[in-house]
């Protein structure tokens, strides 16, 4: 419901366009300010909320973008859709974070399995942008936006829901004695400091060139699709909805082949795997590039959820700033990225952008540098029994 919300405000785009007599730099304007505040922010509301969780705070967070739903769909001008989409961009980053480590209190045994459906969620929410434009936004122009609100008021009330369910479980985890919950016993952590830090460093600067990559696919494919290939802007959807389609799949199985093997083979295997892929595809011909694009869809994507639970694996005492790290400021990086390539792509060409970007995923060969997640005693469980004596 959170992401569905989000997808909202591009596909509104060319709806508020001429009504409100938009421009280009603008509308770049609106986009900025929802990935600005949705990403980049969720690294310091993960601090926040490490510190002190509040469970009600979730909830207060989709009002915030419920009210953002409601501007959009009222606005009069440019000025007051910036603010709405900043109300929006603000409740997904007061959201993603706690999101997660309600998600990490759920998951038992499972935290890559659950993460992959936590993901997942987001990403068919995402996807459902195109259907919207089609079915609610072109036939009811902006006031449409007030059917967004459906997508909040419906996650108000599951949150109302879970938030005792959450609180109980923040009070469980807690050891006696110990007023905030945010400071329940761990472990320290059996890695040095140092070594934590270098190890976080180097998994968002993985993330951040996978985002890249993925932000260049995803956004200017299917031009070079139809300037190098001929194809029409229809045709041109095909091969990019089965990169998309492809890599909400590799989500799931990617969190839930974690469990079974390790977080950090999968890393390794999805980035670096890609590389094959992302090498070839600029240069195949069309019939080859289905296949293609389907199969590095789903490599590359397989790690998107682990990388969160790795982050959290190494980082348990922080797992909101983890997850911030991971899903907000890498991920909201790469759409930022996203405006770097497009303006080379302006210079240079977009068969020189697209080949250029297919050596992103060697960044994916640094995770070899990554500790082990075999290593580790389950932390739940020390904490589950070491808090009891």
């Amino acid at each position: 419901m959170n992401d569905s919300m989000q997808a909202v405000v591009p596909a509104l785009f060319t709806v508020l366009e001429k009504p409100l007599h938009l421009n280009y730099a603008q509308v770049g304007w609106i986009s900025f300010a929802l990935n600005i505040t949705s990403s980049v922010l969720q690294p310091a509301v993960g601090l926040y909320t490490d510190r002190a969780s509040k469970p009600y705070l979730m909830p207060f967070g989709m009002a915030m973008s419920l009210l953002g739903m409601v501007g959009i769909a009222l606005a009069p001008s440019f000025w007051v859709v910036l603010l709405a989409v900043l109300l929006i961009g603000f409740g997904s980053a007061i959201f993603h974070p706690e999101g997660s480590r309600v998600v990490y209190f759920a998951a038992g045994n499972k935290l890559g399995f659950a993460q992959s459906v936590y993901q997942v969620g987001g990403n068919v929410g995402s996807s459902l942008a195109p259907l919207m434009t089609l079915f609610v936004f072109v036939p009811l122009g902006q006031i449409g936006a007030l059917w967004g609100t459906l997508f909040a008021a419906a996650a108000i009330v599951v949150l109302l829901a879970v938030a005792p369910w959450y609180k109980k479980q923040l009070v469980d985890w807690r050891p006696p004695g110990e007023d905030d919950p945010a400071k329940r016993i761990y472990p320290d952590t059996v890695l040095p400091r140092k070594r934590v830090a270098v190890a976080m460093t180097l998994l968002v600067f993985i993330v951040f060139g996978r985002s890249w990559y993925y932000s260049g696919i995803s956004n200017y494919y299917q031009f070079f699709l139809i300037n190098h290939y001929g194809l029409s802007a229809k045709q041109a959807q095909i091969p990019l909805f089965l990169f998309l389609l492809a890599g909400v799949v590799g989500t799931f199985f990617g969190g839930v082949w974690a469990d079974r093997i390790g977080m950090k083979k999968i890393i390794v295997l999805s980035i670096a795997g890609a590389v094959p892929f992302s090498l070839v595809l600029p240069h195949l011909p069309l019939v080859w590039i289905y296949p293609t694009i389907a199969a590095l869809g789903f490599i590359l994507m397989s790690s998107f959820s682990v990388a969160v639970v790795y982050a959290q694996h190494l980082m348990p005492t922080q797992v909101g700033m983890a997850s911030g790290l991971t899903t907000g400021l890498a991920f909201g990086m790469g759409a930022i990225g996203a405006v770097v390539l497009g303006k080379a792509a302006d210079l240079f060409g977009m068969t020189s952008i697209m080949q250029g970007i297919a050596f992103l995923p060697l960044i994916g060969l640094l995770a070899l540098q990554l500790p082990s997640d075999r290593q580790r005693t389950d932390i739940k469980r020390m904490v589950k029994y070491g808090a009891k004596g």
